[in-house]
């Protein structure tokens, strides 16, 4: 899946990584790029058409689908991220309706843009999908469900031909972070690995220093390898109502 030429609809692009993947998406040649946000912006360059877009609202969603007339790479940006003690049900629920059921709300509604190009799906996710950050439990905790709907969309679409990738990053210098004094990667560079990593067809991508550490352990894991075995399993099962 090369970017060159391509049809994307990136979320949540107001800023940082979003507004980076944007960028970046242009630099290689993306015949089209559908900029998505609540509060979408003008972009000097004609390939970009903003999209008025908040992906807890259905009536958006269908408005947005209805306006793309061919996509090839979805990537489901927009998220939400609050720094609390996971002791107020509120914002676990406020977590998930962003980086859970609104990515998967705009994935139902794309796919059949996407069938068709036999494209693929980026969902922007974080290394506290893998592991909790004791700062914000429930962001981590909608990121984990976030990645193992994603695991469950690869093996389910495999058969159309639509492949699954997941960015993993750790910190990075947006407003997110903006208080944390540690490391961060930049939002250029991580948007760069990201599309390099979905021209190379890899299912988990580790954008940044802090991530890439794990990635051979992640690849060769026991974990990776019983994701595939249950992969297996979607041809030989008869779904059942």
């Amino acid at each position: 899946m090369k970017i060159t030429d391509r049809v994307v609809l990136v979320t949540g692009t107001n800023r940082g990584l979003g507004q980076a993947l944007v960028e970046e998406a242009l630099r290689r040649g993306a015949k089209r790029v559908y900029a998505g946000a609540r509060q979408p912006s003008v972009h000097p360059d004609r390939r970009v058409t903003p999209l008025t877009l908040d992906i807890t609202d259905a009536a958006q969603i269908d408005a947005a689908v209805k306006t793309v007339e061919a996509l090839d790479i979805l990537v489901n940006n927009a998220g939400l991220c609050h720094f609390e003690d996971f002791s107020d049900r509120s914002m676990l629920e406020q977590h998930l309706a962003i980086n859970l059921y609104g990515a998967y709300d705009l994935t139902q509604a794309a796919l059949p843009l996407l069938t068709p190009s036999r494209g693929a799906i980026v969902n922007v996710l974080s290394l506290s999908s893998l592991a909790p950050s004791p700062f914000n439990p429930a962001y981590s905790v909608s990121k984990a469900a976030a990645f193992s709907m994603s695991q469950a969309l690869r093996a389910l679409l495999a058969s159309r031909g639509v492949s699954v990738h997941v960015a993993l990053p750790g910190p990075m210098d947006t407003d997110m972070t903006r208080d944390l004094d540690i490391p961060k990667a930049s939002p250029e560079s991580a948007a760069r690995a990201i599309f390099d990593g979905v021209e190379k067809g890899e299912e988990e991508i580790f954008p940044d220093p802090m991530s890439e550490a794990m990635a051979e352990g992640w690849r060769s894991s026991a974990v990776k390898a019983l994701e595939r075995q249950m992969a297996a399993y979607v041809d030989a099962t008869p779904v059942r109502s």
